[in-house]
C-alpha cells in the first residue's frame, strides 16, 4: 500500500503546476489511511490450482494480483481426505516384538502358466497347462440347493484388530470371537457367493476347540455328515489363517488392491506323494484350485501368494472340489483379512458361474 501511495505522490507531482500544494495534500492522504487503517477493499478470492487470486477495486478491477501459497491443511477437500490409523498406546515393557509388513510376490514361483504361480513342493511332475484344460469330475448347476459347503478346521484362528507396528504380550492369536475370527471370514465369503445366486452351507463349529489336537479328525466328520446331508454340495471350502514370523517379530502380508490394503491369501493343496497315501484324487482339486488362482490374478493380481502344492491330505481326499485358502497371518489386521474374503468370494462366485452355478 505504502508504494502505491508514494507512485500517486510522484504522479500528482509531475503533473501539477504548484508542486508544494501536492505534497501537502499527497502526506494528508498517506495521515488518513495510517490512522483509520483503511484497507484496500477485496471484490474476490478463489484459489486457482494452489494459488490465490486477489482481485483488488482500488485501480483498475481488471488487474489481479497472485500470491504463492499453500494451501491450508484444515481446508482439505473431503473427498480426498484420509482416514488416520488407530492411535496403539502401549508402555514399552508391554510390548513383545515388531509388526513387519512384507509381500510373497506370485512371480517368484518357479512353476507358472497363464497366471497361475505354483510352489511344488513335492517330487510330484505338475503340468499346470494340463491341469487347466482338463475337465472337472463335477458340473455345477443353476439351482437353489446349496453347492458349496464352507467351514473351518482351525475357527479360532485370528488377526491383530488394527494396522499396528508392533504387537504386544497380551495379544493372543486367537479367539471364539466369532465376529474376529475365521467364522467371520467364511461369513464374507458366503455372502459373496449368495449374492452370486450359489446356494452356501456355512458351518461355524469351532473344530479347534476346547482341544486344537484332533481338529482335522472333527471337520472329516463334520464334512461327511454335511454332505450326507445335502448331497448337492460339490465344493467344499476349508478358510484358515497362517502365522509367519522372525524371532520375535509377526510378520503381516499385505498388498493394495483397488487403494485398500488386503491380507494375501494362498492355496493349499494336498498330494498323495511323501507318507501320504491315500489320496489317488489329488489332481481333481488341483484342477479347481488352478483355476480359481488364475481368476484371482486375473481380478485382483498379487492378492494370492504362489499356489503351494504339499504332501499332506488336509483333509482334501473327501471330495474332487476341496480347496484350503489361508487368508493373511496373525499380524494382518481384522479388517484387511475382511477385505481380503469379500476379493477371494467375487472371485469364487465368478469362477463358479463359469463352472455352470
Amino acid at each position: 500500500a505504502e508504494k502505491r501511495h508514494i507512485f500517486i505522490m510522484v504522479m500528482i507531482m509531475k503533473r501539477g503546476k504548484n508542486p508544494s500544494f501536492f505534497i501537502a495534500f499527497s502526506v494528508g492522504i498517506l495521515l488518513i489511511f495510517y490512522n483509520f487503517k483503511i484497507e484496500i477493499p477485496l471484490q474476490k478470492k478463489e484459489t486457482i490450482k494452489g494459488q490465490t487470486q486477489l482481485k483488488f477495486s482500488f485501480f483498475d478491477d481488471s488487474e489481479s494480483v497472485f500470491l504463492q501459497e499453500e494451501e491450508e491443511k484444515t481446508e482439505e477437500n473431503e473427498e480426498t481426505k484420509t482416514e488416520e490409523k488407530p492411535a496403539q498406546e502401549v508402555s514399552a515393557k508391554d510390548v513383545k516384538g515388531k509388526v513387519l509388513k512384507q509381500y510373497i510376490s506370485p512371480y517368484s514361483a518357479k512353476l507358472s502358466y497363464d497366471g497361475v504361480y505354483l510352489k511344488n513342493n513335492t517330487s510330484l511332475s505338475i503340468d499346470i497347462k494340463s491341469l487347466l484344460n482338463s475337465k472337472l469330475k463335477f458340473s455345477l448347476k443353476k439351482t437353489s440347493e446349496p453347492q458349496v459347503l464352507i467351514l473351518h478346521t482351525h475357527a479360532t484362528e485370528t488377526y491383530l484388530d488394527g494396522d499396528y507396528e508392533v504387537y504386544t504380550k497380551d495379544y493372543t492369536s486367537r479367539t471364539k470371537n466369532c465376529e474376529k475370527n475365521m467364522v467371520k471370514i467364511g461369513e464374507i465369503v458366503a455372502n459373496e457367493l449368495e449374492n452370486a445366486g450359489i446356494g452356501v452351507v456355512h458351518i461355524k463349529t469351532l473344530h479347534d476347540y476346547p482341544e486344537y489336537s484332533g481338529s482335522y479328525s472333527r471337520a472329516a466328520q463334520t464334512i461327511c455328515d454335511t454332505i450326507k446331508k445335502y448331497p448337492s454340495i460339490k465344493i467344499v471350502l476349508d478358510l484358515h489363517r497362517d502365522a509367519l514370523s522372525s524371532g520375535n517379530d509377526k510378520i503381516k502380508l499385505v498388498r493394495e488392491i483397488n487403494g485398500k490394503s488386503a491380507a494375501q491369501v494362498m492355496l493349499v493343496m494336498g498330494s498323495q506323494s511323501g507318507s501320504v497315501t491315500n489320496f489317488p484324487n489329488w489332481k481333481e482339486n488341483l484342477k479347481l484350485a488352478v483355476r480359481l488362482q488364475q481368476v484371482m490374478e486375473k481380478n485382483y493380481p498379487t492378492l494370492a501368494r504362489p499356489l503351494t502344492v504339499s504332501s499332506n491330505n488336509y483333509n482334501e481326499s473327501l471330495t474332487t472340489g476341496s480347496l484350503l485358502i489361508e487368508f493373511g497371518t496373525d499380524a494382518n489386521s481384522l479388517d484387511e483379512a475382511k477385505y481380503s474374503a469379500e476379493l477371494v468370494g467375487k472371485s469364487l462366485a465368478i469362477l463358479l458361474k463359469d463352472l455352470g452355478a
